[in-house]
C-alpha cells in the first residue's frame, strides 16, 4: 500500500473547455409509438434524425455521447425535454442509439459531452467515422447529474491518501464523474465522512479527455447497492449502480 500526503495547490485559470459540460449516466432512446409526434421544442420527432432529449441544456445544443460498453460515439441535437426516469440522463433517437450499438438491451451507460450550440450544425461538430471512436476506456457513470464545473477550491489542502490499485467484484454506487482531481477529491473526503463507505476510482479516457468518476460503498449484493442508492439519491439524483464484476468481464 503507497501511503502519501498530497498538496492541492490550485491556481485554477479555466478556459472555455474546461467549463464544457461532462455528465456520465444512463441512455434510452425514443420508442416507435413517438415517431412524428412534437418535441417540447415543437419540431417532429423522427427516429432517422440524430436528436435527443436532456432535462436541462439548451434546444440546438450539440452533445457528443460515447457508449461506455464498446467506446463507440456519434452527435445529437438537444431538441426535447427528458428522460424523466431515476438514473437516466439523455433519452436518444432510434437511429442515434443503433449507432451506439444498444438497440437490443435498450439502456446503456454513457458519457455526454457538450460540442456545439444551436449555431452550429451537427457536420461542424462531428467526428470522423463518429461511430467508430474509441478510448482507452473502462463506468459516467451516473449518472450523474455532478458535471465538471469548477469548484472553489482553497491554495492549500492537505489530504491523506491511502491508495492502492485494485480489481474490485463488488457493487458500488457511482455519485458523480469530473474532470478536476482537486473537485474529485474534496467530494470524495466529504462523501466518505458523510456516509461513512469506502471510496472507489474509476479513471477512464473518453475522447482524449480523462475523467474520473466517484464510486461509493463496497457491496456483495445488488440489493444492498440498491438500498444505499436510494439513500444518496437523495443529494444526488443521478446516482446508479456500478457491478464491477460485469464491468471487468465485459473490459476482458
Amino acid at each position: 500500500m503507497l501511503k502519501l500526503i498530497t498538496t492541492i495547490c490550485c491556481f485554477l485559470f479555466f478556459s472555455t473547455s474546461l467549463l464544457a459540460q461532462v455528465q456520465t449516466g444512463k441512455a434510452s432512446f425514443y420508442s416507435d409509438k413517438f415517431e412524428g409526434r412534437r418535441t417540447a421544442s415543437g419540431v417532429k420527432y423522427h427516429h432517422n434524425k440524430a436528436t435527443a432529449a436532456h432535462r436541462h441544456l439548451p434546444f440546438g445544443t450539440k452533445v457528443r455521447v460515447t457508449n461506455l460498453a464498446n467506446n463507440k460515439s456519434t452527435v445529437v441535437e438537444i431538441n426535447d425535454r427528458g428522460p424523466f426516469v431515476s438514473g437516466r440522463i439523455i433519452d436518444l433517437s432510434k437511429s442515434a442509439a443503433e449507432k451506439l450499438g444498444y438497440l437490443p438491451i435498450g439502456v446503456t451507460d454513457v458519457v455526454i459531452e457538450v460540442v456545439g450550440n444551436s449555431t452550429d450544425t451537427i457536420d461542424d461538430v462531428n467526428l470522423p467515422s463518429e461511430t467508430e471512436t474509441a478510448s482507452t476506456d473502462n463506468p459516467t457513470s451516473n449518472n450523474s447529474e455532478i458535471t465538471s464545473t469548477p469548484m472553489n477550491v482553497e491554495p492549500n489542502e492537505f489530504y491523506e491518501l491511502d491508495i492502492d490499485r485494485i480489481e474490485p467484484d463488488w457493487f458500488g454506487v457511482q455519485v458523480g464523474s469530473f474532470q478536476e482531481v482537486a473537485n474529485l477529491i474534496r467530494l470524495a473526503d466529504n462523501l466518505k465522512i458523510s456516509y461513512q463507505k469506502n471510496v472507489t476510482v474509476q479513471v477512464k479516457t473518453v475522447q482524449d479527455i480523462k475523467v474520473y468518476s466517484l464510486i461509493l460503498g463496497k457491496f456483495n449484493t445488488r440489493n444492498q447497492a440498491e438500498s444505499f442508492k436510494d439513500t444518496v439519491s437523495i443529494k444526488y439524483p443521478g446516482s446508479f449502480i456500478i457491478d464491477f464484476k460485469a464491468l471487468q468481464q465485459n473490459n476482458n
